[in-house]
């Protein structure tokens, strides 16, 4: 007998009829919720702007036939709102939003971060986040209709990260961001939430965080990735790093009407560290 869980049926096609826009489609975290959406009938539109035009291929074709994919710069309004308009008149506004497109930054200690890079973390993280947000909110209420949007943050805005002044200070905003919106577009049926995931693996994200942090000097973690490592998983009640599946499947809940009657969340993938 497999030891892998059965979808119920009910979730099986449980988004069908609704268009998905994923920001940050070609990165882990994206790759992840675009793929199981659609699994569960959704049509995808994944759109990414520092990854190859072959990654985001890529992600498209692991989302069916009838998937799209684009680039735009979310920190430009103007992008922003033409290329969500284009969306809404080739397949529909989006009903569903994964408003996930983000930048990690530089990793340094407070004294050393450079204005320069924090900057620009700000301005991807929050600004753009800010700016698909607006858009798909104002379709969405012009269309008269109702929407999910799941907001990407980390908890290193819940509690903040070592050497990550900059992330950790965007992601703690997407959290004020995601609770502000949600009262102010409740009443038009637009609810809006928020995931934080915490050490998340295997793969690129995994290993490139943990090898920065050995290489950025910390009272807190030690200069071996592999002390490293066994540090963070430590850290960790559960004692392992979630999966991207386990990110994936709770992204799916906020924008499914499985939780119809959560807006301004915060939900925490974090294994139990706080």
């Amino acid at each position: 007998m497999s030891s892998v869980p059965m979808v119920p049926e009910s979730r099986v096609a449980e988004l069908s009829g609704k268009v998905a826009l994923v920001t940050g489609a070609a990165g882990n975290i994206g790759r992840a919720v675009a793929v199981l959406i659609a699994e569960r009938g959704a049509t995808v539109v994944a759109t990414d702007l520092g990854a190859s035009q072959e990654q985001l291929a890529e992600t498209a074709a692991l989302c069916g036939d009838t998937a799209r994919s684009l680039t735009f710069d979310v920190t430009n309004a103007a992008k922003v709102t033409a290329a969500l308009s284009g969306i809404a008149e080739q397949v529909g506004v989006a009903d569903l939003v994964f408003n996930n497109a983000g930048y990690q930054g530089h990793f340094a200690n407070l004294l050393d971060y450079e204005q320069a890079d924090f900057g620009r973390v700000i301005d991807v993280n929050v600004t753009g986040v800010f700016n698909v947000l607006q858009a798909s909110a104002r379709l969405l209420r012009d269309a008269n209709k109702p929407g999910s949007i799941v907001n990407t943050a980390s908890m290193a805005g819940v509690t903040g990260a070592p050497n990550m002044a900059a992330y950790s200070a965007s992601k703690a905003a997407v959290i004020g961001l995601t609770k502000s919106a949600a009262r102010d577009l409740a009443h038009l049926g637009i609810r809006v939430n928020a995931i934080s995931p915490a050490f998340i693996g295997p793969g690129a994200m995994w290993d490139r965080q943990v090898e920065l942090q050995a290489n950025t000097p910390s009272i807190y973690f030690d200069n071996d990735p592999e002390i490293v490592a066994e540090q963070m998983i430590g850290s960790v009640p559960l004692r392992r790093y979630g999966t991207l599946v386990e990110v994936a499947e709770v992204a799916a809940f906020l924008l499914s009407d499985r939780s119809s009657y959560m807006t301004a969340t915060n939900t925490e993938i974090s294994g139990g560290a706080a």
